[in-house]
């Protein structure tokens, strides 16, 4: 099992900026994925940043070149900078890793920007 707690979120003006963490209660050493998700209303959850534990990252389109993944090893988090912000990035953020043989989510953290 693993624990994720969010935190982080809030509202903020249009162009403003936020950082999401999420503290894992296991090494993230050991986890393979790690990811930050969003839903909005009315939509599909979709992922907006990903990192591999190999490094590798993965952004979506809309978020490219405004948010950055990141982990800390020492605090077993994992952060989401996010820059430059727009009405459009309104939505519940969720931690996501997979660990072992599942998935596990985190409670989601509300982030509104405002125009």
């Amino acid at each position: 099992q693993v624990q994720l707690v969010e935190s982080g979120g809030g509202l903020v003006q249009a162009g403003g900026s936020l950082r999401l963490s999420c503290a894992a209660s296991v090494r993230i050493s050991f986890i393979n994925f790690m990811g930050w998700y969003r839903q909005a209303p009315g939509k599909q959850r979709e992922l907006v940043a990903s990192v591999t534990d190999g490094g590798r990252t993965n952004y979506a389109d809309s978020v490219k070149g405004r948010y950055t993944i990141s982990r800390d090893y020492a605090k077993n988090t994992v952060f989401l900078q996010m820059n430059s912000l727009k009405p459009e990035d309104t939505a519940v953020y969720y931690c996501n890793v997979f660990y072992g043989s599942s998935y596990y989510w985190g409670q989601g953290i509300q982030v509104t920007v405002s125009s």
